[in-house]
């Protein structure tokens, strides 16, 4: 019966917190800073690709333009987001869920193609879908709702414990049969951070650090292969022509822009020596052509991005809202930290794009559902806060 008060007072909270979302304003910072990174992306999405294109499609504005038919559809997600009434979004943690799973299980079907030896995307007509990228914020969805509803529960094992692990590591699980390692190290440190701000007992979250640790370097030791290139990063220019050899490109593309860089599309490395460009290393493309100067504007850019997201938090009176806008703005963070770390090499190379930036319809599409979401969230936030 307690467990039931619970429930119903955590309901209680979400329908109280909906009536303010819809009679205030947006956060037009948010939006605003959004636009400006998703332009920078296309003008990079376009310069990095071009020769690439022109070769492999003959117009060198093929990537470029499904880019941009990729960046109206996510607006148009966007605002569905975040006009969609919040009652209707707290009833989506488990269809999300079960719908997610069910892609992941298509991408491990015949229908799904294996690309570069992995099989992660879905064909949809001309396009491919990537499950993983909606994974993330189906599992942020839950989480959220678990954290929250659960709170008298969250710091016992059986209950409190097992059941977000056990739904995170089923994903997981999925995603290492495709293979794709970074995309589940990517849950795990979801799981982490949300289970942090739930306030699981700290005992429970070093045991299962300490597990996942174990469980990564048996992965590696399995395979030496997967190995070498985890390790790579560490020294890529010791095997610069195999494991090290995209970390190599990488950096002598970050080195030759300089602080002002060689200039927009004057790029040597994207020229067929850097591969995934426009994809995962667009940040070293953009290093080269923009240099110091115009990596710092877009970390500034990001800096404030994730500035307006801590407001929106920290704004929100109800716990689950507060979960909720927590888990979406760690999806983001972890996104661009990641691919800068990948980029930098002070991580293993990872298939991480850089939000908003990188070319891919699925990452793109799912990044600013999470904006939209958020701007759902500022609209409980008062005058002062969105004006500061």
């Amino acid at each position: 019966m307690k467990n039931v008060r619970t429930e119903k007072r955590a309901a209680q909270g979400v329908s109280q917190s909906v009536e303010p979302a819809l009679s205030a304003a947006f956060d037009w910072w948010l939006f605003a800073i959004m636009l400006s990174i998703l332009g920078m992306g296309l003008v990079m999405v376009f310069s990095a690709s071009g020769i690439v294109a022109e070769q492999m499609n003959g117009d060198k504005y093929y990537f470029f333009k499904r880019q941009l038919v990729f960046a109206l559809f996510g607006v148009a997600g966007l605002w569905v987001a975040a006009l969609l009434p919040r009652a209707w979004l707290y009833k989506m943690q488990y269809p999300a869920l079960f719908f997610t799973l069910l892609l992941m299980l298509i991408t491990l079907s015949p229908y799904a193609p294996a690309i570069n030896g992995a099989k992660r995307w879905i064909p949809i007509g001309p396009v491919f879908i990537q499950p993983m990228e909606f994974v993330k914020i189906a599992l942020a969805l839950y989480l959220a709702y678990f954290m929250s509803v659960k709170q008298d529960l969250i710091k016992t094992f059986s209950r409190g414990v097992i059941p977000p692990f056990a739904v995170t590591g089923l994903f997981c699980f999925l995603l290492l049969l495709q293979p794709d390692f970074g995309s589940a190290v990517v849950l795990a440190v979801l799981l982490f951070f949300m289970c942090v701000a739930g306030g699981t007992r700290f005992i429970y979250l070093f045991f299962s650090v300490a597990l996942a640790c174990g469980g990564t370097m048996g992965l590696a030791i399995a395979s030496p292969y997967r190995l070498r290139r985890l390790l790579a990063f560490l020294n890529p220019f010791e095997d610069a022509h195999n494991t090290g050899y995209q970390l190599v490109q990488s950096l002598l593309a970050i080195g030759s822009g300089s602080f002002f860089g060689v200039g927009i599309g004057a790029s040597k490395q994207k020229v067929f020596y850097l591969p995934e460009a426009h994809n995962d290393f667009i940040m070293a493309v953009l290093a080269e052509e923009m240099g110091f100067v115009g990596v710092s504007v877009v970390m500034l850019l990001f800096g404030l991005l994730f500035w307006r997201c801590y407001r929106i938090i920290m704004a929100q009176k109800n716990l689950r809202d507060r979960f909720t806008a927590f888990g979406i703005t760690t999806i983001l963070a972890m996104g661009a930290a990641m691919n800068l770390a990948v980029v930098t090499g002070m991580a293993p190379p990872k298939g991480v794009p850089m939000p908003l930036m990188s070319y891919g319809g699925s990452n793109l599409l799912a990044t600013m559902l999470c904006v939209g979401l958020l701007m759902n969230y500022s609209r409980t936030m008062d005058a002062w806060t969105k004006s500061c």
